[in-house]
């Protein structure tokens, strides 16, 4: 196998987002998206009872991407303006197709801030294609014992696959465009190669742990914790150093003009105005704050 050269490197430093912190690895100053990946956040992890819910996020709208939940740890409710209701709990995955327009809204459960306990994940922005912007909204939700996983040789990581192939496996996720999206869980010195094809953009982050990337760069929790791939090769091997957590990210560029403003992905200013416009006049549907 040839390996994907490395592109750039880059911290995974706290940001401020309303009334909580967290770790922005994408965009950053020195990257502004990894196309199609628009952003991405990894939450907490954040103490939740009932004295301090910071993460609580009421009705909110979302046009021309995918927002999607990956949840670590925790429990969450998730509720949309199609009508769906579910509760996300730890190592499951939530994928929304946004397109034309949808109202979310998702939080900690009533009963888990009552018990008290640890919430964290990653929030990935998703970009659609300009030709699939304006498609009806989705959501899917995908429980962590429904998705495929493959064992290294020496069964000391595994890798699930939630979106996209590896190794002639497939994820349980139905996906717009060609990507892969792969949790890496790796013990103490385990070591894997994963694949994948010189035609998507690739990316990879540690949410926990220590780990060597193509045998030459390190990866660690408040260091280094990002790395962006050159398409030039057939994949990436990984050796970890103590227990580890990864996130794979793979995906077809668009090559297209983006323009954002606020929960709105769109390919000109004239779109923005249009989504801003169609919110106001409840064209996105409607969600009741609890």
């Amino acid at each position: 196998m040839k390996q994907n050269t490395i592109k750039r490197v880059g911290r995974s430093d706290m940001v401020n987002m309303g009334p909580i912190r967290l770790r922005q690895p994408l965009p950053t100053q020195q990257i502004d998206m990894v196309d199609p990946f628009i952003l991405l956040h990894h939450y907490g992890p954040y103490i939740i009872n009932e004295r301090s819910n910071p993460f609580d996020l009421g009705p909110h709208p979302h046009r021309g991407f995918e927002p999607v939940t990956f949840l670590i740890q925790g429990e969450q409710l998730h509720r949309d303006s199609l009508g769906n209701e579910s509760i996300v709990k730890a190592g499951d995955v939530q994928w929304t197709t946004a397109g034309r327009g949808i109202i979310h809204a998702e939080g900690p459960t009533k009963d888990f801030v009552r018990k008290g306990g640890t919430i964290e994940g990653i929030q990935l922005w998703l970009n659609l294609p300009a030709e699939k912007k304006m498609i009806q909204p989705n959501y899917q939700h995908a429980k962590y014992d429904d998705f495929n996983s493959i064992l290294s040789e020496d069964d000391m990581i595994e890798t699930r696959i939630i979106a996209g192939e590896l190794n002639n496996k497939f994820g349980k996720i139905a996906t717009q465009t060609p990507v892969n999206a792969f949790i890496v869980d790796a013990k103490a010195y385990g070591s894997e190669t994963i694949h994948f094809s010189n035609s998507h953009q690739g990316m990879l982050y540690l949410l926990k742990g220590k780990a060597k990337i193509n045998r030459k760069e390190v990866l660690e929790l408040n260091e280094n914790q990002f790395i962006q791939f050159n398409q030039d090769g057939d994949g990436f091997s990984i050796e970890a150093f103590e227990d580890s957590l990864l996130l794979f990210l793979s995906g077809e560029p668009f090559n297209e003009p983006v323009k954002t403003y606020g929960p709105y992905v769109m390919n000109t200013q004239t779109e923005i105005m249009e989504a801003l416009r169609d919110y106001q006049m409840g064209k996105m549907g409607f969600l009741p704050a609890s």
